[in-house]
């Protein structure tokens, strides 16, 4: 494992408890290998006792970035865990959740001088990208490039003051921010309909503390999280192309469902441009999220519920 562990030269049975429930992904590694190495008593179990784990193991010994950090340390504080390890890259991430204490780490060699009481070993940060893994290469969409239009990004978003004249289309955006009220744009192709759209969560307010948290938690586990930075604190805005499929949207995807664009946009906006070339069974996909603020998306291997209440804008010819 490129630890400087001895790794058990026998053949290994690993359990993931409960067997029932579908479990995917590489963030086990982590914890996976120092269970191994437990069982083998090449670390103290004792050391492992209420402390979780999270992160992909690469056969370099590097602990890798996964997705999901945010809401896995969340479920962890609420089932008790006080103490946590993650990639040294997602420690911000888990840092926003409240009581628990996060350790960051680059290699399996730091964390198991760490649970050895031993010096930690200087190890090279990883250079490869930013860390994160490529939501494209997991069919997932990444903002400003597909489905996601994207999270506010640098210190200016997107303002109404860049658009000229238009001043009936401004002051109906103006009202619909006030209101919370959806927004229907009609014009021919030009007339300015995305432009305006996509400076509508420039007028709504800053997310809540409590908001910020649901939203972050919900990208954090698509993979759309903006390299630096751990919290969304702005409403996102989400513009998914009028052949968009219906799981695209709502959620779906093979094995365990992963967020749609209307849970990309939750606490945002979310611009359905050229809806009358929208397939008519996807637009009514969206009356469910419109009425109950969330979307239950059912599968063959488990059943997720995700939130989803933001503010729809339409555009048509």
């Amino acid at each position: 494992m490129n630890s400087g562990a001895e790794w058990p030269q026998k053949k290994l049975t690993i359990g993931l408890s409960p067997a029932s429930v579908p479990k995917s992904g590489s963030g086990f590694d982590l914890a996976v290998a120092c269970a191994v190495l437990g069982a083998a008593e090449r670390l103290d179990p004792r050391a492992l006792t209420d402390l979780m784990m999270i992160g992909e193991l690469g056969l370099d010994g590097r602990v890798r970035p996964v997705r999901g950090v945010l809401p896995a340390v969340l479920a962890a504080a609420d089932a008790g865990y006080r103490q946590v390890v993650v990639p040294e890259r997602t420690v911000a991430e888990a840092s926003l959740v409240p009581g628990v204490s996060v350790l960051g780490v680059r290699s399996l060699r730091q964390l198991i001088a760490v649970l050895a009481d031993e010096p930690v070993p200087d190890e090279a940060e990883d250079t490869l990208g930013d860390g994160r893994p490529d939501p494209l290469l997991s069919g997932l969409a990444v903002p400003g490039t597909g489905a996601c239009a994207g999270l506010p990004s640098g210190d200016r978003a997107l303002d109404l003051a860049d658009v000229a004249g238009q001043h009936n289309a401004r002051h109906a955006l103006e009202v619909a921010a006030a209101g919370r009220h959806h927004i229907f744009f009609k014009g021919p192709p030009g007339a300015g309909k995305t432009m305006l759209a996509e400076r509508l969560p420039g007028l709504l307010p800053p997310l809540s503390p409590k908001e910020s948290l649901e939203v972050t938690a919900v990208h954090s586990v698509a993979g759309t999280l903006p390299p630096g930075q751990p919290l969304v604190d702005r409403p996102p805005y989400c513009a998914p192309h009028h052949s968009a499929t219906m799981a695209s949207l709502v959620g779906g995807g093979t094995g365990l469902p992963r967020p749609g664009a209307v849970s990309l946009a939750h606490h945002g906006v979310l611009f359905v441009d050229e809806a009358a070339e929208c397939d008519a069974r996807v637009l009514d996909a969206l009356r469910q999220p419109l009425e109950s603020g969330h979307v239950v998306v059912a599968r063959a291997a488990g059943m997720m519920r995700m939130p989803a209440r933001f503010l729809l804008a339409v555009g048509c010819a």
